[in-house]
């Protein structure tokens, strides 16, 4: 039923160092995680009996098992994105098409192959929840369905991202749509969860958000099930993950000849000899258009380079702006973004629960564009022609970075004018307003500048576009859990350094590898292994409030630094990898 794609990677995957090193790596995160949560506890308070046990065991699963559902969902559909998507930018599709297997066998092929890795990250974590079981406050129960809950989304998600990359052209538009129907679908369930919608009762939440029906799997004492079914919400969140896989993937194979090829690439048919002989064709010859300067800059800027389906990301884009922009103005209005928290009830602000999560997703949004950018110039075989002119590495550089920004000037723009809104009423000060807009726009450009250097220095596409994208994600996940061990785990600085050394250490030796090892340089080092170090002694700062420029400060020099890092090689060169150091792992 799968087809030779599937055969093929269930051949050649155990071959690949990186199908052990992802597992191994990722256990030993999550059992950093739970041993940071362990020196913390230890520190704060001393364990006496099984009582505490049960407490730490139940509150540290608290903390790994969203932390696992979140990188599943982003490794399947990136991973399913981008393995269609590369398929399309080398033209490798049509002839997939030409060959005796069906639409089911491609289409299932290629997504369970994409779900292997997932699958495998899923089964190499059960034996470290079953040891936290052990600990106490946690049941063998809870650890199965969470596990269930964690595999079927990352499931969906997948086949999600599947169907959208056989559905568009432009590997952006795969990434970017896939995106934000994944937040827009969270979103939505949080909308039911705080009883906006008269409609929708708020528990049906529970059932249709993987987020709330894994944590209502956490919780140490069950509520009663409004389901009648063994097993309740989580078992029947499961059945609707099923269904929903199967709903995508049907899509798809149904779908796949009718989208694929497209029609920019189908062959027209020869007119009539006739009817060219008896019509006379009349053509209108446009006037060169005026060039600029920087060609490059040009192209960005005033053609259609991504897609004319582009406008369909911004509508949708627009359209979560404005869910945010309403749960802002519902918090302002209600009075609970005027309000200052205290750290005794909230470590973050009702206001900043919604400002982050845009601005997130406004970051990954220009990163991905930014490192489609280079990627589509290589795959469309335009890169070694681009060298060969007289464009010079500035000329390169400047066009493209300014380039993404224009391209997607919505989401730099928007989330500066929903925090304004904030703003003119009162929610934050006029000085935390300037320090969010100028951490925002250097973040703006190390997004955007770290997609373009991930870009040049991978040949191939898809690792391309994964280095960059989980560099950015992983470095997001990375500081939204520092802020929940600690929120979890209060205490000094002088404290709380020692147990997260191994997680700084561990963060630093990543984004080195991914950021470094092609093209290492003292200054990309001093980075690599400064952010997470930074970034951490900006959160502390900011839990111990009244420290907003010191934050501001730290994080403008952190990321400032690193995008310096990234730009100074790339102007004095060109330095592309193109293909002459791939490594075993990147081969197809």
């Amino acid at each position: 039923m799968f087809g030779p794609i599937l055969a093929r990677e269930w051949m050649v995957a155990p071959r690949r160092a990186k199908f052990y090193v992802q597992r191994v790596v990722f256990v030993l995160t999550l059992f950093s995680l739970v041993c940071t949560a362990w020196a913390l506890m230890a520190g704060i308070q001393q364990v006496r009996n099984l009582g505490d046990l049960s407490r730490f065991g139940s509150l540290v699963f608290q903390i790994v098992v969203p932390l696992e559902l979140i990188v599943v969902m982003f490794l399947a559909s990136v991973t399913a994105a981008s393995n269609v998507s590369q398929e399309k930018d080398r033209r490798t599709l049509i002839l997939l098409l030409l060959t005796r297997m069906t639409s089911s066998q491609i289409v299932l092929g290629k997504l369970v192959s994409c779900l292997l890795g997932v699958t495998n990250l899923v089964l190499a974590s059960l034996p470290l929840l079953l040891l936290i079981a052990i600990l106490g406050g946690v049941s063998a129960t809870q650890v199965y369905l969470a596990i269930a809950i964690i595999f079927l989304s990352g499931c969906w998600t997948g086949a999600l991202a599947n169907v959208v990359a056989f559905w568009r052209e432009k590997t952006f538009q795969t990434l970017a749509i896939t995106l934000l129907a994944i937040v827009s679908w969270l979103v939505f369930c949080e909308v039911i969860a705080a009883g906006l919608i008269s409609a929708i009762a708020p528990e049906w939440a529970q059932l249709l958000s993987p987020v709330r029906a894994l944590w209502l799997v956490c919780q140490p004492i069950q509520a009663s099930s409004w389901i009648p079914i063994p097993g309740g919400i989580p078992l029947a969140h499961c059945l609707l993950g099923a269904a929903a896989t199967a709903l995508f993937s049907t899509i798809a194979v149904q779908r796949l000849r009718v989208w694929n090829p497209s029609q920019g690439v189908r062959p027209q048919a020869p007119e009539d000899s006739e009817e060219a002989g008896s019509e006379e064709k009349s053509w209108k010859v446009r006037a060169p258009r005026p060039m600029w300067n920087n060609p490059v800059l040009w192209r960005e800027m005033r053609t259609w380079a991504y897609g004319r389906k582009l406008m369909i990301i911004r509508l949708s884009y627009f359209a979560l702006f404005l869910v945010a922009m309403a749960g802002v103005y519902w918090s302002v209005q209600t009075g609970a973004a005027l309000e200052r928290s205290r750290l005794s009830d909230e470590l973050i602000p009702l206001a900043a629960q919604i400002l982050i999560p845009f601005h997130c997703v406004s970051l990954v949004m220009i990163n991905s564009l930014a490192v489609n950018s280079i990627t589509n110039e290589r795959d469309g075989q335009a890169l070694d022609l681009l060298l060969a002119t007289q464009i010079t590495p500035t000329q390169f550089l400047i066009g493209k970075l300014f380039g993404v920004l224009y391209v997607t000037k919505e989401m730099v723009i928007l989330p500066i004018a929903l925090t304004a809104y904030l703003w003119s009423q009162g929610g934050i000060t006029t000085e935390n307003f300037a320090f969010v807009i100028g951490g925002l726009i250097v973040m703006d450009f190390f997004s955007a500048m770290l997609g373009i250097h991930s870009g040049m220095n991978y040949s191939q596409s898809r690792t391309a576009i994964g280095t960059s994208l989980g560099t950015l994600f992983f470095l997001f996940l990375g500081i939204a859990t520092c802020m929940m061990i600690m929120m979890s785990f209060r205490g000094s600085f002088a404290r709380q350094l020692p147990p997260f050394l191994a997680i700084i250490l561990g963060g630093g030796t990543g984004l080195y590898v991914a950021m470094g090892s092609r093209n290492p340089s003292p200054a990309i080092a001093l980075a690599s292994f400064g952010l997470p170090f930074l970034t951490f002694f900006a959160i502390t700062s900011f839990i111990l409030r009244n420290q907003e420029l010191t934050v501001f400060s730290v994080i403008v020099a952190a990321y400032g630094f690193a995008t310096t890092a990234m730009i100074v090689p790339a102007l004095s060169e060109f330095d592309f990898a193109m293909g002459k150091s791939r490594s075993v792992d990147e081969e197809d």
